[in-house]
């Protein structure tokens, strides 16, 4: 299996990081997080991109912020004038499933694509 990306492999870094400066093992951030641990390991190795649901459980049971792990999982973009707060509100809408998510996101990224990459409305 190869790897699925470069932001997830930042992720899988970052996550490392993030868990053993916690001291955590990895079996016990899957279990404070509700995932398996090789569902986890396959995240921190780069060969699984985790939903925007486990990268919430995953910050809450490391005591971090989950847009960072959104940002390093490339679901959010902090580029000046793209997005964000929109991505923010679908990823925290607690009514949506996860694939809805997911679709709401394709779509804002298409727009987000058509305009040019500018949330600034066209004259």
């Amino acid at each position: 299996m190869g790897k699925v990306g470069n932001a997830v492999e930042t992720l899988g870094d970052y996550l490392r990081q993030q868990r053993e400066g916690a001291q955590l093992s990895l079996r016990q951030l899957a279990e404070q997080a509700g995932v398996s641990n090789p569902y986890l390991s396959q995240i921190e190795r780069g060969l699984r991109r985790p939903s925007a649901q486990v990268l919430q459980q995953l910050a809450k049971a490391l005591r971090i912020s989950a847009e960072q792990l959104y940002v390093r999982a490339g679901i959010v973009s902090l580029e000046e004038g793209i997005g964000g707060a929109v991505e923010l509100a679908i990823l925290a809408d607690p009514v949506l499933t996860e694939r809805q998510k997911q679709s709401l996101l394709d779509v804002y990224a298409s727009f987000l694509a058509l305009n040019g990459t500018t949330t600034q409305p066209k004259e």
